[in-house]
């Protein structure tokens, strides 16, 4: 075995997805999720906890058991929302919390329950789910671009805070990702700016370098390099997997 990973909103999307790319490295994986029907759906080998991620008290608790049956050498604060899609005045506060609860506040519980496990551990890598939207802003997103640029804070002065103890942190900045999640937003992008889906999936790939969307195996590829040894002088690093941005608000 190569070691033992947490994956929060590990069930499916990019969580999934890097569940099944750390197995194949011989690790471990421990994922956590809100959603029982996609846990049910999780490999065997898998240890599944149904825990929600801006809750201190699951978190809490899914650590403590790590903790009392091994190290923990890899997290991945994974868990996120997408927010509501409006221009800012349009934005009711209890939505700009809910997704910071989840997106900053989740990530922040995560690595603080993390933390202790892996110091006694002699260290580990602890990986953030950031986005494009926390380096370059996302118009009509604002709690999400403020929460995503909130994770990279978190983990800059996480990289600083616990290097000494051999603890690694890193955020990946994923592009458009396929799937059901980028599904719902290009929905509702489509109906904000009143535009066709495929109209505004089209623009999200033009601003980028090679004109595509990404896949979740590339992000959880990335996620399995930054625990592996290779990666074993990275950290404070924010990389992006999205094909290069070149422009991160296209005219339609």
């Amino acid at each position: 075995m190569t070691g033992r990973v947490l994956i929060t909103a590990g069930a499916s999307g990019i969580g999934r997805a890097m569940g099944e790319a750390f197995e194949a490295a011989g690790y471990e994986v421990w994922v956590t999720d809100l959603d029982e029907g996609t846990l049910a759906e999780v490999p065997a080998s898998w240890q599944a906890r149904r825990a929600d991620a801006a809750l201190e008290s699951d978190m809490e608790a899914v650590l403590g058991e790590i903790a009392d049956t091994g190290p923990l050498d890899a997290l991945c604060a994974n868990a996120g929302i997408a927010g509501p899609t409006a221009p800012v005045e349009r934005i009711d506060l209890q939505d700009w919390r809910a997704c910071m609860a989840v997106n900053l506040e989740g990530a922040f519980l995560a690595a603080k329950h993390a933390a202790p496990v892996m110091r006694a551990g002699g260290g580990g890598a602890m990986i953030f789910t950031s986005s494009t939207a926390g380096q370059y802003g996302y118009p009509n997103r604002a709690p999400y671009a403020a929460a995503k640029w909130g994770v990279i804070g978190l983990m800059k002065t996480l990289a600083m805070e616990l290097g000494g103890d051999g603890i690694r942190a890193n955020a990946i900045c994923p592009g458009a990702v396929e799937g059901p999640r980028m599904e719902g937003v290009l929905a509702r992008e489509a109906e904000a700016k009143g535009m066709t889906r495929d109209q505004v999936y089209d623009g999200y790939a033009s601003g980028t370098a090679m004109g595509r969307f990404i896949e979740a195996s590339d992000v959880a590829a990335m996620a399995v390099f930054l625990a592996s040894d290779a990666a074993r002088l990275v950290s404070g690093q924010v990389i992006a997997v999205d094909g290069f941005t070149v422009n991160p608000d296209p005219k339609l």
